[in-house]
């Protein structure tokens, strides 16, 4: 059975269709639906999800500069996957840029950005005490991207954020102990008041410690 049927894609709002199936292709071979060393054609993803050529290629031309496919001459597109090393790799440099970001978000961040950090926080105690995982988490991504958007520069956004998706959607397994969720929330509180004290070098020690231990926390959840 084809792992994508009835799952053609659609274009969203301000979004374009290669964009879209770029999308669905890479979670997919994030999540090990797409084994490394199965081989792609234009014309199976064109019926299966139901596109024509065109946002195929541009899928595959992106897919191929992320590295999650080789294309062969004569031979086609293969996926090529994402190993364990990959991904232990990615929250290295995620960290290191992400660092960056801190320190220059608190800088730089303005007074509407600082409403908008101090609110997701907020949110995220609220769902951390309704014992809210999924929703907790969401807003934690929203927290992240927040201090990606007050750091003002758009390379180190583009960069962060490519880093997010990948190491959110590599995590398929995750498994929520008691306490995770406390546990993540006083991570955020450091970073948070590093902000509130207007302290790069608290706010650089605070994310690194968090991005330590969710590395941490992703290697027990495998």
């Amino acid at each position: 059975m084809s792992i994508y049927r009835n799952n053609a894609i659609t274009q969203a709002a301000g979004s374009s269709l290669s964009t879209n199936l770029f999308n669905q292709l890479r979670t997919d071979i994030l999540q090990g639906k797409l084994k490394p060393g199965e081989k792609l054609t234009e014309q199976r993803v064109c019926n299966e999800y139901t596109v024509s050529r065109t946002p195929v290629r541009e899928a595959f031309q992106k897919l191929e500069i992320d590295g999650l496919i080789e294309t062969i001459p004569n031979r086609g597109a293969f996926v090529v996957g994402i190993t364990t090393r990959d991904i232990q790799d990615m929250y290295e440099l995620r960290k290191a840029y992400e660092a960056i970001a801190v320190r220059w978000a608190i800088e730089r961040i303005t007074k509407e950005e600082f409403e908008e950090l101090q609110e997701a926080y907020e949110f995220m105690e609220f769902y951390t005490m309704k014992k809210d995982a999924d929703k907790m988490l969401n807003i934690n991504m929203h927290f992240h991207e927040l201090i990606y958007n007050a750091a003002h520069n758009r390379m180190l956004l583009h960069v962060l954020t490519s880093y997010q998706v990948y190491t959110k959607q590599t995590r398929t397994n995750h498994r929520y102990v008691d306490g995770y969720l406390e546990e993540v929330l006083a991570e955020h509180k450091q970073i948070f008041q590093a902000f509130v004290d207007q302290d790069p070098e608290a706010g650089t020690r605070a994310i690194i410690t968090h991005l330590d231990n969710a590395k941490r926390r992703a290697a027990l959840s495998d």
